[in-house]
C-alpha cells in the first residue's frame, strides 16, 4: 500500500504557504470607539482620491473595492483610526 504522507505534507505545505496572503493586515489596535465613522471614513476614502464599489470592515480596518485616480481597480485596507492607508493593492489597466 502507497503511503500518502508524501501528499499530505505537500497539500499541507501548499495552503499554510497561501494563508498570509488571505489574512488582512493589522491596522489599529484601538477600540472601535475611537474609529472614525463610517461616513466620515467613506468621505476620507472619496478625497484620497478613490471610489469605492465596496466599503466594508474586514479585521481590524476599514476596506474598499474599485478604482483610483488613475482609474486602476484597488483594494485597499485603512487604519480606521486616522484614515491612513495601510496596503493598497493595484491592478493596472490593461
Amino acid at each position: 500500500m502507497k503511503s500518502t504522507l508524501p501528499l499530505f505534507a505537500l497539500l499541507t505545505g501548499t495552503l499554510l504557504s497561501a494563508a498570509p496572503a488571505l489574512a488582512s493586515p493589522e491596522c489599529t489596535t484601538e477600540p472601535k470607539d475611537k474609529w472614525l465613522s463610517e461616513e466620515a471614513m467613506k468621505a476620507k476614502v472619496t478625497e484620497l482620491g478613490y471610489k469605492a464599489e465596496v466599503f466594508k470592515v474586514e479585521g481590524n480596518c476599514y476596506e474598499i473595492y474599485g478604482y483610483n485616480k488613475d482609474g486602476n481597480q484597488v483594494e485597499v485596507y485603512f487604519n480606521p483610526v486616522s484614515g491612513a492607508v495601510v496596503e493598497e493593492e493595484v491592478e493596472k489597466k490593461k
